[in-house]
């Protein structure tokens, strides 16, 4: 082979092997692209979980200082026999305790225990109002009650809110489980239950 014709060679070789890295080089960057998305979006994802369980909790909380507040105002009231007050706040206090969480409402059973305890609670204290005719026109104490009413209305909003952002974080670990695999993060890979489930059962 002539000097011409090896210099020919050596330069279709080197534009072979550019071809070749080059390729290699958009694939890789590629792959580091879409795994960058998929953290981006997981991440959002689960930032969006704990903002909608936040609310949720949040406003339950809300309506149980509103209760406590409420039997404190019916304490303090001359009509009311204080006994049975102070054991609606202790049952009051245990409903804190028993408070579902992220990972119990894959129990039917926690969530129903709190719910039965939280309505038969404000079912009490409403009826202890209802039956004192001279409490209705105290101010403090109707904003108390349209605060836990209003409160109950949202129990269902919030926690549908949740159960869709949830069920958005399961599809995607299912779509992308290898590709998450591959993510060099401490990553929760964990399916989430929904509060949709534990009533379906």
């Amino acid at each position: 082979m002539n000097y011409l014709g090896l210099k020919t060679c050596l330069v279709c070789l080197g534009f072979g092997l550019f071809a070749c890295v080059g390729s290699k080089t958009k694939t890789e960057q590629s792959n580091f692209t879409k795994i960058d998305s998929l953290t981006e979006t997981y991440l959002a994802l689960q930032d969006s979980m704990l903002q909608t369980w936040n609310v949720l909790i949040d406003d339950e909380n809300e309506k149980n200082k509103a209760m406590h507040q409420l039997i404190h105002v019916l304490i303090a009231s001359p009509e009311f026999e204080k006994e049975g007050l102070i054991s609606l706040e202790q049952r009051l206090e245990q409903l804190e305790r028993i408070r579902f969480s992220q990972k119990t409402i894959s129990n039917p059973h926690v969530v129903e225990e709190y719910d039965f305890a939280s309505n038969s609670l404000i079912s009490e204290l409403l009826s202890q109002i209802e039956s004192a005719p001279n409490l209705q026109g105290n101010s403090k104490l109707q904003m108390l009650v349209d605060q836990i009413k209003i409160s109950e209305q949202r129990v269902a909003l919030y926690r549908s809110d949740y159960d869709s952002v949830a069920s958005a974080y399961n599809l995607f670990l299912e779509q992308y489980k290898t590709y998450l695999q591959e993510i060099d993060l401490n990553l929760n890979q964990e399916k989430r239950p929904l509060f949709q489930m534990a009533s379906d059962r």
